[in-house]
């Protein structure tokens, strides 16, 4: 670290990147896409074959629930040791990486890789942290994310930080050509294109002051809110226990010396006209189609069938049953929180059903069709040109309310960066 960055919750890291092999190999999406779509992450096995690749060092979510578990687990943390060993990676001290991607649709998503340090990040409803979440974490969820993580030499980050400040990654995009080109290829399953460049010490040293300059302004005019977690809160909140824990074990002095104090992170302009904010539509599964439509217009009183004012939520149980509910005067200030309040205690009352968080409402309307036991709600799109005033003013939002982009254009692992000495 340097510097200039002292006390900042956003900094340069050592990145590892992976070297001497086929980066459209390596590359793979954030583990927590296609959850229920378990063809997609074969389709992805078979492409990489016996290529490294970062696919052996994570854990779709798809298979945290699977038989073998454990040696899953095991064996990612082997193959993380062997490839540190074999040299796989280049290492790229107290680095920045300004990164460009280009999305399925045509946008380019810039950013700036780096770490968060965790001291500064709290998930917490209520938190006054420079860096919070978004959405409500669902803490049942930490537990087995904590058991990949907790003995692994390393990371990858599929965390987004979101900043409104004009001054930090803006000016460097017009800079590329002063930068170490470190990579150029393209993503696989549709995954769009990834450029990164190094940054020089002089971009480092004037992003170290914009980031400080508006750290000042955020401390006096908005609560200290710095920057929010757009996607990844559950991968930073297990960040957050594993350091939590580390630090039980460590004398208070060292604990700035942690390397699991910090979470490698790409930072990105939340207005830079890329970062579309997409619903996170709901598909029960395991349940009566009727019976469970019939359970919501009974949980609320106020509930009618089709459109009107109030919180309107469509579903879609298959190609041909399709329809509106909508919760007249609800308690509620997002019909996401409305449609999440009836599901958690429909679930709680039958566990043989259960609830999958779909990006993209077509997807979601497939996987409804494909089973005589299912029912996607389908969200509308969530207007938050006033995201950051909204989260000091409220808090976090309802776990799961809203995702960056569709699944295809969630950010691919290829950075690494050492969280063990």
């Amino acid at each position: 670290m340097t510097n200039n960055f002292e006390g900042l919750p956003f900094q340069p890291a050592n990145i590892l990147l992976p070297r001497d092999c086929d980066l459209s190999l390596w590359s793979v999406v954030a583990c927590d896409q296609y959850t229920s779509r378990p063809e997609y992450w074969q389709r992805v096995e078979n492409r990489v074959g016996r290529a490294p690749s970062a696919l052996r060092l994570i854990l779709p979510e798809s298979c945290l629930e699977g038989p073998s578990v454990e040696t899953d687990i095991m064996e990612i943390n082997n193959t993380m040791s062997r490839y540190l060993r074999e040299g796989r990676f280049q290492e790229h001290p107290d680095a920045l990486i300004y990164v460009e991607r280009t999305l399925s649709g045509g946008y380019v998503r810039r950013g700036l890789v780096g770490m968060v340090d965790l001291e500064q990040y709290d998930y917490e409803a209520g938190s006054r942290a420079a860096v919070r979440a978004t959405e409500g974490v669902v803490m049942s969820r930490i537990p087995p994310r904590v058991a990949v993580r907790k003995n692994a030499p390393i990371e990858l980050p599929h965390a987004l930080l979101l900043t409104d400040c004009q001054d930090i990654i803006p000016p460097l995009s017009g800079e590329t050509e002063g930068m170490e080109l470190l990579y150029d290829f393209d993503l696989m399953e549709g995954g769009g294109h990834l450029k990164g460049w190094l940054l020089t010490r002089e971009q480092q040293e004037r992003t170290a002051r914009a980031i400080r300059k508006w750290k000042e302004w955020a401390d006096r005019e908005r609560d200290g809110l710095l920057f929010l977690v757009g996607d990844g809160n559950h991968s930073l909140a297990t960040a957050k226990e594993c350091y939590e824990r580390r630090k039980g074990l460590t004398d208070p002095a060292q604990w700035p010396e942690l390397p699991s104090r910090y979470a490698l992170c790409e930072l990105v302009n939340f207005y830079d006209g890329s970062v579309e904010l997409e619903p996170i539509h709901r598909v029960v599964f395991g349940a009566k189609p009727e019976e469970l439509l019939d359970a919501l217009l009974e949980y609320y009183t106020s509930a009618v069938q089709g459109g009107g004012e109030g919180h309107t939520i469509s579903f879609a149980v298959n190609r041909w049953s399709q329809g509106e509910v909508t919760v007249r005067e609800p308690s509620a200030q997002l019909p996401v929180d409305t449609l999440q309040r009836f599901l958690d205690d429909y679930i709680a009352a039958h566990p043989r059903a259960r609830i999958d968080y779909i990006h993209g409402a077509e997807e979601a309307k497939a996987l409804a069709q494909e089973r005589e036991d299912a029912v996607a709600f389908l969200l509308p799109p969530p207007d938050w040109t006033e995201l950051f005033d909204a989260i000091v003013r409220d808090g976090v939002l309802p776990r799961k309310t809203f995702s960056i982009g569709q699944a295809q254009d969630k950010r691919f692992y290829l950075e690494a960066r050492k969280i063990r000495k």
